[in-house]
């Protein structure tokens, strides 16, 4: 994402467009994740563009935003960070603020330690955020189905919260943390997936939800008839044993999430397919 994406085009009264800071989308990244974009590619270049913003008003001017459209820019980082595990709060809300904090910092008559300033402020959250996104490229997997999603919204807002915190973990307690959240989609698949009114047989008293073998495997069972159904319903085995492992282990890796993540997350692609015709 660039800082241009930030900007929408609007129809100018004078003929043709022009580019008007989109406070809309602030609104909408300061609410929470926004469809289509990460967390992490967000904060990358909100916070290069209300960095350049504020260095342009506190040295030669010529800044794009208004204060209105910093404190917007602003209150939309601080929320975006705060979800990707980023303390961010800078001591100003917007322009007037900012400048407010360079006098009382040997700021005034001095470019210079106006820009130290904000590099004292942005460079760690730079750093950190650039450290971020090259963990994020080792992503999750993604199914071969030409679907984004399985459309069923449990189970999605399930993995996308999946993918969220994978992009983020960097400890052992993080990985541990991400077998909770494969253990998570695997129940939300079994409550989805899972009718009693279809798959309960005479004698038959419901599985929990987190009985997900059987509950998941009942489905496949009635779905696929035939020999073809216990090699599927053996990933759904495996999946819920790695997750499982995963969720209780005190030394956990990134590796060992990510298998854990990759597996939960394709047994849920898989199990979709089996609504499709032959």
């Amino acid at each position: 994402m660039i800082a241009e994406e930030f900007f929408k085009d609007v129809d100018s009264p004078w003929g043709g467009t022009t580019s008007k800071f989109d406070l809309q989308l602030m609104k909408a990244i300061k609410a929470g994740p926004v469809e289509g974009r990460t967390d992490i590619e967000i904060a990358v270049a909100l916070s290069q563009l209300v960095h350049d913003e504020l260095t342009a008003f506190g040295t030669g001017g010529g800044q794009s935003l208004d204060d209105r459209q910093m404190a917007a820019a602003l209150a939309a980082l601080r929320s975006v960070t705060q979800r990707i595990g980023i303390p961010f709060e800078p001591p100003f809300r917007n322009f007037a603020t900012f400048k407010s904090y360079w006098l009382r910092n040997d700021g005034h008559g001095s470019w210079k330690v106006r820009r130290d300033l904000l590099e004292n402020l942005f460079g760690p959250l730079h750093k950190q955020l650039i450290s971020l996104e090259e963990r994020s490229f080792d992503a999750l997997a993604v199914a071969v189905s030409p679907r984004s999603t399985t459309g069923w919204s449990l189970v999605d807002e399930e993995i996308r919260e999946l993918r969220r915190r994978f992009q983020t973990a960097t400890t052992s307690q993080d990985y541990r943390a991400l077998g909770t959240n494969c253990v998570g989609v695997l129940e939300s698949l079994s409550r989805t997936v899972y009718d009693p009114a279809l798959h309960l047989r005479d004698g038959e008293t419901e599985p929990p939800v987190d009985k997900t073998n059987m509950r998941i495997g009942r489905y496949i069972e009635d779905t696929l008839p035939g020999p073809t159904n216990e090699d599927i319903r053996g990933l759904v085995k495996k999946a819920a044993a790695l997750a499982h492992r995963v969720k209780h282990s005190s030394t956990a890796t990134r590796r060992d999430a990510g298998i854990a993540a990759d597996s939960v997350i394709l047994l849920a692609n898989i199990v979709r397919r089996l609504d499709q015709d032959a």
